[in-house]
């Protein structure tokens, strides 16, 4: 369908595939995304499910530019619930969308999971960040990594996820009935804006509550309880709360949890962890670099982009934010780093993305299951003192990186506590440094010449991923400690809202189908 189509025209369009009048079948959406291979035809493609009344037979060839094939939704099934005893209700580790979406198909099936989280609730967090943001003090269990929602609740909203089929829908469908808006379930690349996800946060919490779960704030796990036969139960500041089936999804911020898990023997291993810079540029500039002369942002929305560079370590652009801000990722006092963030209309002046590398286990320095923190914290270390230990962002001009000289004064930037120039290789590995220097130059070509003269570079960007696994069984999903399960991003499975959800989901059907509810 072309541009100017309004969407209200596609029963006439299946209509038209099948042979069929309008009132003769009804349909849903499955995927609705962007075909932009011919710049001067950039049109929608549709993928929808029909049912057809009873009395009626559609034609098989369909019009042309259409396909007709027989199709039925993928099955989703909850495991039946085991028979092991489970002696008290399942703790669930973390909030983020990994233990919410675990805790809320664990209530679903009458588990009344506890959820505990080390930070506050998101009501209280968006206010902790704000103040922030505005100069203020930093809050070190309150922040755009700790609190309900996890750090994805500060990390733009993008719903995207390689996988596909039951349980990815099942989530969709769970975030859209709480708050989300409908088009998640089947547009290309679905987003909802870090002004959104708050809202859906918080109902996926009450309905929890709602099917007799329980969420407390401010708690964190100082300590496992293990003993022969496996996890016993949880220390908090609180006391110890008892249960033989932990969820651990502690986000890959969680230092002090996995410095625990090692003092504990729970094996861990070390995993490759994305590590880079910020790059950003004015909003219109993409916008011209993927539109041309056509003004399609008032039809589209603002233009987004995907990069890399092959070479001999692969750049690559993450986590694209169009309309968006570059924001603080600081889970400890004392240590900086950046990410990207955009609201649900993706109206600021500014684009910004990632620009990483993956880092080999090789240049962690040691074999250490934590080293890959361990190289993250001396970086982030440095950006903090570089800054002036205030908060302030590394930034300098892509061109002015490749040449090798300190900006003239801090480029324009998004960054809402104030910038500092310097040369960034002062705060990246020499690896990573490399990658980005090697990398700009073959992207600049890809945009024409457009992608490094009004670049700003800023960073450095380390929690792009966990630089820990948190070894598990890839049938029974548990760790060698009986009853413990890790879950998520953290927890070296999943890179992203959706697919930490999924991961929270599998991990809830692996404790059903072991243990009965308490």
């Amino acid at each position: 369908m072309g541009l100017d189509e309004p969407d209200g025209r596609l029963p006439e369009r299946i209509g038209r595939a099948l042979a069929l009048p309008t009132d003769a079948f009804e349909f849903r959406i499955l995927r609705k995304s962007l075909d932009t291979r011919n710049k001067s035809d950039i049109h929608f493609v549709f993928s929808v499910s029909v049912t057809v009344h009873p009395g009626h037979s559609p034609g098989r060839n369909g019009a042309p530019g259409s396909r007709v094939e027989p199709y039925d939704d993928p099955p989703f099934d909850m495991p039946a619930r085991g028979r092991e005893m489970l002696r008290d209700r399942p703790v669930v580790v973390g909030s983020g969308p990994g233990g919410l979406v675990a805790a809320y198909f664990l209530a679903e099936c009458g588990y009344r999971p506890l959820v505990l989280e080390r930070g506050r609730n998101v009501s209280r967090r968006i206010r902790d960040v704000h103040e922030f943001d505005a100069g203020g003090r930093f809050e070190p269990e309150s922040n755009y990594l700790f609190g309900e929602g996890g750090a994805g609740t500060f990390s733009d909203g993008k719903l995207t996820s390689r996988s596909t089929g039951a349980d990815v829908q099942r989530v969709l469908e769970l975030f859209a009935a709480c708050k989300g808006k409908p088009e998640i379930l089947y547009e290309h690349r679905p987003h909802l804006g870090s002004n959104r996800l708050p809202a859906v946060v918080k109902a996926i919490r009450q309905r929890i509550e709602s099917l007799g779960g329980e969420v407390r704030f401010d708690c964190p796990v100082e300590d496992l309880v293990i003993e022969s036969e496996g996890i016993r139960g949880v220390v908090t500041p609180v006391g110890t709360i008892k249960s033989n089936a932990v969820l651990l999804a502690i986000g890959h911020s969680a230092r002090d949890t996995f410095e625990m898990l090692h003092r504990k023997r729970v094996p861990l291993e070390q995993k490759p962890f994305q590590m880079g810079v910020r790059i950003e540029h004015p909003q219109e500039l993409v916008n011209r670099a993927q539109y041309g002369s056509r003004h399609l942002e008032d039809q589209l929305g603002n233009a987004d982009y995907s990069l890399v560079a092959q070479g001999r370590n692969d750049l690559f652009t993450f986590c694209m934010c169009a309309g968006g801000y570059i924001i603080p990722s600081v889970s400890t006092p004392g240590y900086f780093c950046t990410n990207g963030m955009s609201l649900s209309k993706r109206d600021s002046y500014f684009a910004n993305s990632g620009l990483m590398m993956t880092v080999p286990v090789e240049e962690f320095g040691g074999d250490h299951p934590l080293a890959g923190i361990r190289l993250q914290e001396r970086y982030e270390q440095l950006a903090y003192e570089a800054g002036g230990g205030d908060y302030r962002c590394p930034v300098q001009g892509a061109a002015d990186f490749l040449a090798g000289r300190v900006s003239a004064g801090p480029p324009e930037c998004s960054y809402p506590r104030g910038t500092r120039s310097m040369a960034l290789d002062a705060v990246l590995p020499p690896i990573v440094a490399a990658a980005v220097r090697a990398g700009l130059p073959a992207m600049d070509r890809r945009w024409r010449g457009r992608f490094v003269d009004h670049a700003v570079l800023a960073g450095p960007e380390s929690r792009g991923s966990s630089p820990v696994r948190i070894v598990r069984d890839a049938e029974s999903r548990e760790s060698p400690v009986s009853g413990l399960y890790p879950v998520g991003e953290g927890a070296g499975y999943a890179g992203g809202i959706v697919s930490a959800a999924v991961d929270g989901l599998k991990s809830a059907k692996s404790v059903i189908a072991r243990f009965a509810p308490p």
